[in-house]
């Protein structure tokens, strides 16, 4: 598959992982914008979040947990975070594979988008 975060998880191509089970991993985005940044991912392949099928339910979730256990690690989840999952285009998403961003470690205004859109990465 010609898929970036596929590339991640079979080491093809280096990133910093922060964290790592039987479902997904984590690991700082190369972009952060945050002190803390980074993308969870689950080891499937689903391209968008309108591609979750009733049994990816589970996998889903579990990112969401991962996201504060992550937070609780790194020691801003009393303080707070944001999560955001980007779908298609005009959602902000560049790679289609499912990720979750994990942003904390500062105050977080509103709204967080931009007039323009992002680039799609092309692998």
């Amino acid at each position: 598959m010609d898929c970036l975060f596929c590339k991640i998880l079979e080491g093809e191509i280096p990133a910093e992982r922060v964290y790592e089970d039987d479902q997904v991993i984590a690991f700082r985005d190369i972009n952060p914008q945050a002190p803390f940044h980074c993308l969870i991912i689950p080891r499937k392949h689903i391209a968008t979040l309108n591609d979750i099928a009733d049994d990816d339910r589970e996998v889903v979730g579990h990112m969401i947990q991962a996201a504060s256990k992550i937070a609780q690690r790194q020691g801003f989840d009393q303080d707070g975070y944001r999560t955001v999952f980007n779908c298609n285009t005009h959602g902000g998403q560049t790679v289609y594979h499912i990720h979750l961003h994990l942003l904390g470690g500062k105050p977080m205004g509103w709204p967080p988008y931009q007039d323009t859109l992002k680039t799609p990465v092309n692998n």
